[in-house]
């Protein structure tokens, strides 16, 4: 008799499982029908990785993720690494109840904890403070091409919320004026201090333009997956930060106003109100990214990590 076929009872994060559902905002879907802690077939990964390019952000709820879990998930879109700030934040002492930095050497810590384990509102990292459009890591020569973000303890009403924008439509809707006027031009990505503002422990504070750390970028790049152009600003601190090679710090200082203006508008975002257990993927060579402020008395705890780049190019 012919043998037949058939799927194991318990196959789970099969392409027929899987849902992605369009946030309906300018960026973002939700993946439903899959567990990250349960291996992922080939299928499904190529669905995710088509998804994510389509919709420069992935979440999912409900997820129970080990460290070893958390990376394997990072890992079906390509190479883990360690995230920039991790670096800061061990060669600072930075620890979290009494340890420093508990993780693998590719996750780091989001967190408002103290030494102690207490919430607080500066911490030597990204605190409770609000953090301001960015994209991670723009400030090594070569930034890393996603960040996952897994909700380990969420403040129940206390802030917190990240927004996502697009980039593409932001770079297709800049005005011609504009487009001629950043084409070819490059811009020094700060490197001095983290998105909420904090000077970045060993560095010091640049006073003027030509102490900025940081290496040069575009200000349009060319994804390497979708072929499409995107802004990319990077980040800004307070004056001296990023600059425009090639002008005067008044006129730099005037076109980066009016390129930030325009890339954080609200009809390019989208917001992700966090509860324990999400996980989110983004892009950071098309969407940036911002926090608002937490609330310094309730905890909240995320692991994060980054994956591998490729050289910026051009646009």
């Amino acid at each position: 008799m012919e043998s037949v076929q058939r799927k194991p009872q318990n196959a789970v994060n099969t392409p027929e499982q899987m849902q992605v559902i369009p946030s309906g905002a300018a960026l973002g879907a939700e993946i439903r029908g899959m567990d990250l802690s349960q291996p992922v077939p080939e299928a499904s990964r190529q669905l995710l990785r088509q998804a994510w390019a389509d919709h420069l952000v992935l979440f999912w709820r409900g997820q129970n993720l080990p460290d070893e879990s958390l990376l394997a998930a990072a890992k079906i879109f390509g190479v883990t690494k360690e995230p920039a700030a991790r670096k800061y934040q061990v060669a600072g002492g930075y620890k979290i109840g009494g340890k420093l930095v508990p993780l693998h050497p590719h996750l780091s810590l989001i967190s408002n904890l103290d030494e102690n384990g207490l919430p607080v509102e500066d911490n030597g990292a990204l605190g409770s403070y609000e953090v301001v459009w960015h994209s991670d890591n723009s400030y090594v020569q070569v930034p890393p091409a996603g960040s996952m973000l897994y909700s380990v303890v969420i403040p129940v009403n206390g802030g917190g919320d990240t927004w996502f924008n697009n980039q593409y439509m932001a770079y297709d809707e800049l005005p011609e004026e504009l487009k001629s006027a950043i084409k070819g031009r490059s811009q020094i990505h700060d490197a001095s201090r983290n998105s909420a503002g904090v000077l970045r422990p060993t560095v010091k504070m640049p006073t003027k333009p030509e102490e900025v750390p940081g290496p040069a970028h575009p200000l349009v790049r060319v994804h390497p997956v979708t072929g499409k152009r995107a802004l990319y600003l990077g980040r800004r601190r307070d004056w001296p930060s990023n600059y425009i090679i090639g002008l005067s710090n008044e006129d730099s200082e005037a076109l980066l106003d009016r390129l930030w203006a325009h890339a954080t508008q609200p009809k390019y975002a989208w917001k992700h109100s966090w509860q324990v257990g999400d996980l989110v993927l983004w892009d950071n060579r098309c969407a940036m990214h911002y926090r608002s402020e937490v609330d310094p008395k309730q905890p909240r705890v995320l692991h994060r990590t980054v994956i591998n780049g490729e050289a910026v190019i051009p646009g």
